[in-house]
């Protein structure tokens, strides 16, 4: 009986003081997206896109533990355009011989209505900037047997703030980012 109720509180114990664990995901790149437009001469946008890109999250009961990871590589810059998406992966822009990726790692996390506002370094073209932004999502799916889910944002990055001032004249400071992504549990 001694060892029953031995067993029985060291279970008790052990599960009270086992941590719970955050839920894992791992970017789903087919399923996610960065896209980005920027003026031209102020009359017109140019589009374009990161065409491979991956990274993970982390979310938790308790918000301030989540966190939220994600890097493109610059020579998969896409604008539909060969002769242009040369010229960006120059030194005029991303200079993707030296800079093969963009990055992105989360320093705080905080719950939102709606989501989560998210604070961290981007690095990018060299340069490491804090920014924040909110996450809209996090709803919870069941796919293929795998558990998923996603977010999505959009923000306002200053090109000059990363060293990539070439061009001024032609095309603007601003570029206005979307990201979407979706998750699936590890």
């Amino acid at each position: 009986m001694r060892r029953t109720f031995l067993a029985a509180a060291a279970f008790v114990l052990l599960s009270v003081a086992a941590p719970v664990r955050a839920d894992d995901y791992d970017i789903d790149a087919v399923h996610s997206s960065v896209g980005f437009k920027i003026q031209h001469l102020g009359i017109s946008w140019i589009q374009g896109r990161f065409n491979d890109m991956s990274g993970s999250f982390a979310l938790d009961k308790d918000p301030t533990k989540a966190s939220f990871k994600l890097e493109l590589k610059t020579d998969s810059i896409d604008t539909n355009n060969k002769n242009r998406d040369t010229h960006l992966k120059s030194p005029d822009f991303f200079n993707t011989k030296q800079y093969a990726t963009i990055s992105f790692k989360s320093t705080s996390v905080k719950a939102v209505d709606g989501g989560y506002e998210v604070k961290g370094d981007l690095t990018m073209h060299g340069e490491t900037k804090p920014i924040s932004f909110t996450l809209k999502g996090g709803k919870e799916v069941d796919f293929m047997g795998k558990k998923r889910t996603g977010f999505s944002t959009e923000l306002t990055l200053k090109r000059f703030d990363f060293g990539m001032d070439k061009f001024k004249e032609a095309l603007s400071d601003d570029v206005q980012v979307a990201v979407s992504f979706e998750g699936v549990k590890k």
